[in-house]
């Protein structure tokens, strides 16, 4: 088992992702509301430190909150047909920066409540 983390800037391919997954057979997955570090710099009290203002500067084309999704998937070939469903979608995005994705293995799943 694995599990597959995609955090996506451009949160205008998040339906578009989710049903190419729905395609592919994957059975769920959990969508996290996000913000990355830099947004967060931006908007805590810091703002009148020189060096945020490099930061606000690289954002300020971009949005300050993404979404992050996360997926477990049974196999090896799940896994990379997600990964090859997600670059399908996200393959003539022009802004650099639109997201990223990394997976690890699963050693163990704990279910909880009733089974």
């Amino acid at each position: 088992m694995f599990v597959l983390f995609i955090v996506l800037n451009g949160t205008d391919y998040l339906e578009d992702i989710l049903a190419r997954f729905v395609d592919i057979g994957v059975r769920g997955a959990t969508i996290l509301e996000s913000q990355g570090m830099a947004s967060a710099i931006l908007e805590s009290q810091n703002r009148g430190i020189p060096l945020f203002g490099l930061f606000e500067s690289l954002l300020d084309d971009s949005r300050p909150y993404n979404k992050t999704i996360f997926t477990v998937l049974e196999s090896e070939e799940l896994l990379n047909k997600a990964v090859t469903a997600v670059y399908d979608v996200m393959k003539d995005v022009p802004q650099v920066g639109a997201g990223f994705m990394f997976s690890f293995p699963i050693t163990n799943i704990y279910k909880m409540g009733k089974n």
